[in-house]
């Protein structure tokens, strides 16, 4: 019966060529638009690093004074280099590290032409296996390393094709500053989407070209670059904000907890951790620690930007429109049959069927409306890479996306049409017996 309800369909479209392609357009154009900012939503919004990401957790603890309190009376979102060096060496995650942003000068030659100014993170040990980071070449380095201040990096895909065509570079001396560094690792292609391990700079950028062990960067004093919250006297010691003891927030810590009681007994750990250092007279603030997930983290975060959010909700809006617009212009469609539908009531047919003909009807056109809307979405996902964010090179419609298209323009197509097949199903035979 589907069959025979999609033939009538057919037949209709092209008594009706005018009508039917103002539908076809109008849902058309509604799901390009909405597929569009789906899309970049999606790409936005998903999870990072979905193997682990409810094992992967970012703790927070509030080392700051009284004053100032923030009005959620959430704790710092950065903690200080004493605390994430504590935390660090009391080892109580199954991983755990250390990290901050830098910018550094490299090349791999001198005679070769003038340094590159790259992005950089400083971080412990851990990073590489903690975040399942692929490594085309070579491997991270170790915790002896970073306890020994070792010169050695890991450099990005990018950058090795930069510096060494592409070849396997590990061995090799790169010359950060006026250093030379042992490069022991090199990573394959890895762009978590947002970039969630630092979500204080720009969190849809590159990941850095360039790691370094944490204490060897700042025995270096190679460039630090990132948000920095202090609120004391930061000019006591020689390092400055970033000395030990400096009362500033400005580390970004991350733990892998891989059970839910490891989960438990950590937040534990970082109570009683606070709490000594609150008897210590470190801290000022009672205990207020906070443990959130990846995606917690995000969420806290406001990952997704605010205009990618207010255009989905206006892409959205405008498909809502055309399903309006469409219920007219099939309400005119269908009542224009008024005399087929008497004929076919007169012959047998039940409401039911009527209400089956044209709801199968209007779905048909729906799915040459989602065709219409799924050029219309790649034309302005491409409108998007042109864009300058950060993130618009990583936007793309996947199979998910494109089934979602067909899905979405059917549904709404059948939205539009059950109010014009349930009045087209209400016309009785004696309606065309007037008429004749």
């Amino acid at each position: 019966m589907f069959g025979y309800y999609f033939s009538l369909a057919l037949r209709s479209f092209r008594r009706n060529k005018a009508l039917t392609a103002l539908m076809v357009i109008a849902i058309g154009v509604g799901i390009g638009g909405s597929m569009t900012a789906l899309t970049v939503f999606a790409t936005l919004s998903g999870d990072p690093i979905p193997a682990k990401s409810d094992r992967l957790f970012y703790p927070r603890i509030d080392p700051r004074p009284m004053s100032g309190t923030s009005p959620d009376g959430a704790p710092a979102d950065q903690m200080t280099r004493f605390d994430a060096e504590a935390l660090l060496r009391d080892r109580n995650a199954d991983r755990q590290a250390v990290m901050v942003g830098g910018s550094v000068a490299v090349e791999s030659d001198p005679a070769r032409g003038r340094p590159i100014i790259v992005d950089a993170r400083y971080t412990s040990a851990d990073f590489f296996p903690m975040f399942e980071t692929p490594f085309r070449y070579g491997s991270g380095w170790s915790a002896e390393e970073d306890q020994g201040r070792a010169q050695v990096a890991v450099i990005s895909r990018a950058l090795n094709n930069k510096l060494f065509n592409g070849s396997d570079s590990t061995g090799r001396s790169l010359l950060i500053g006026d250093r030379r560094f042992r490069i022991i690792g090199v990573l394959d292609q890895w762009r978590p989407m947002p970039k969630f391990y630092d979500m204080t700079s720009d969190r849809f950028s590159d990941v850095e070209q360039v790691f370094v062990p944490f204490w060897t960067a700042l025995s270096l004093k190679l460039g630090i670059q990132g948000s920095m919250d202090c609120w004391g006297d930061v000019n006591a010691d020689p390092d400055g904000a970033q000395a030990l003891n400096a009362p500033c927030v400005w580390l970004q810590y991350w733990a892998e907890l891989a059970t839910p009681e490891k989960v438990a007994s950590y937040r534990q750990y970082l109570e009683s951790y606070s709490a000594q250092q609150r008897a210590a007279g470190r801290f000022e603030r009672p205990a207020n620690v906070r443990l959130n997930s990846v995606m917690q983290w995000l969420d806290h975060r406001g990952a997704v930007p605010a205009d990618v959010r207010l255009q989905l909700w206006v892409a959205f809006g405008f498909l809502l429109v055309c399903v309006l617009n469409t219920v007219g212009l099939l309400m005119a469609k269908f009542m224009r049959r008024t005399p087929e539908i008497g004929v076919r009531r007169a012959l047998g047919a039940s409401r039911k069927e009527i209400f089956q003909q044209f709801l199968v009807e209007a779905g048909a056109i729906g799915l040459v409306g989602g065709g219409v809307g799924l050029v219309l979405a790649y034309v302005g996902l491409w409108v998007v890479r042109q864009q300058s964010h950060s993130y618009a090179a990583e936007v793309h419609m996947g199979v998910a996306m494109l089934l979602t298209t067909f899905f979405l323009s059917i549904a709404a197509s059948l939205m539009a049409g059950v109010f014009p097949a349930w009045r087209a199903m209400q016309v009785s035979p004696s309606v065309q017996a007037k008429l004749q």
